[in-house]
């Protein structure tokens, strides 16, 4: 797949996943900004971050945001997630959903128990 494919398709899974978030978490997870990467880079990897990871969430949770130096975000590794779904569209898409929503959970303070709980994962 290309990268401007795998881009529209991840940024489109971001949006409606979002949007679909309940009431009491989704404007927190709108404003928090998701960037899109291939990869992890060489930094990011040389720092302990697993060279196939799919997602990343950097920065303070939400509760604490204001006393970390670097602004909360997610990250999410394109490529790393469409070879882990062996080229498929609807697994890749679904699996955007989940490593976004494993990455809200960082940021909320929610553990996956508590995102299973809300039906989120």
């Amino acid at each position: 797949m290309s990268w401007e494919r795998s881009l529209e398709l991840a940024r489109a899974e971001v949006a409606q996943t979002i949007a679909e978030l309940p009431d009491d978490l989704r404007p927190r997870a709108a404003a928090l900004p998701v960037s899109y990467e291939r990869v992890p880079s060489r930094a990011i990897v040389e720092d302990g971050i697993e060279p196939d990871t799919l997602g990343l969430f950097v920065g303070g949770d939400f509760p604490h945001e204001e006393h970390v130096p670097i602004p909360a975000q997610i990250i999410l590794y394109l490529e790393n997630i469409w070879e882990m779904v062996e080229g498929d569209e609807e697994e890749f898409c679904d699996e955007v959903r989940i490593t976004l929503i494993h990455e809200l959970g960082h940021y909320l303070g929610l553990d996956e128990d508590e995102l299973d709980e809300r039906g989120l994962l």
